[in-house]
């Protein structure tokens, strides 16, 4: 940890778990002793104002994780793959996590395509889709190149998705 605001990361982290009802269903999967269940509980209400609300569509342990951010994401996307850690349940739940998360606009994905490339996306692609797939990281669409006519898929990576994740990590 290099700051307060690590430690502040730290917290809205527990509230969020709170807030979203993800620590109550982390306790019981982990079958937690009682004494640590009222700790955990207790510092997680105390904080609940803290936490982020996150998407209420989705399972507890998802929307907190989502709500969180990509490093966060990530760490759930691995868990899914772990029942034997988690439980068949909550690897279920996670699943949501691999590839159905909601995409970003797709002008904003032409704008970060325009500024890597150096040039308007509209004089590369005669053709270029919404996102057919979104995840933690990125987000696939189908374009089609002007110069072949050649159909590709084009990953773009989340709007400053390198920040937040250095953000979460160094937390």
């Amino acid at each position: 940890m290099r700051g307060p605001h690590n430690i502040w990361r730290l917290i809205r982290t527990a509230a969020t778990f709170e807030r979203t009802g993800a620590l109550g269903v982390v306790l019981n999967e982990m079958d937690a002793p009682t004494s640590i269940r009222v700790v955990v509980r207790l510092f997680g209400w105390t904080m609940r104002w803290a936490g982020l609300k996150g998407d209420p569509n989705m399972p507890p342990v998802t929307r907190a994780l989502n709500a969180l951010g990509p490093a966060y994401i990530k760490f759930g996307q691995v868990l899914s793959t772990r029942p034997d850690l988690v439980g068949g349940d909550l690897a279920t739940q996670l699943r949501v996590l691999q590839d159905k998360l909601p995409p970003f606009p797709t002008d904003v994905a032409k704008s970060t395509v325009e500024e890597e490339l150096g040039k308007p996306a509209d004089g590369i692609y005669s053709e270029f889709s919404d996102a057919v797939a979104a995840a933690s990281i990125a987000q696939v669409h189908h374009a089609r190149l002007i110069s072949t006519g050649e159909e590709v898929a084009v990953k773009v990576l989340r709007p400053n998705i390198e920040r937040a994740f250095r953000k979460d990590i160094d937390a």
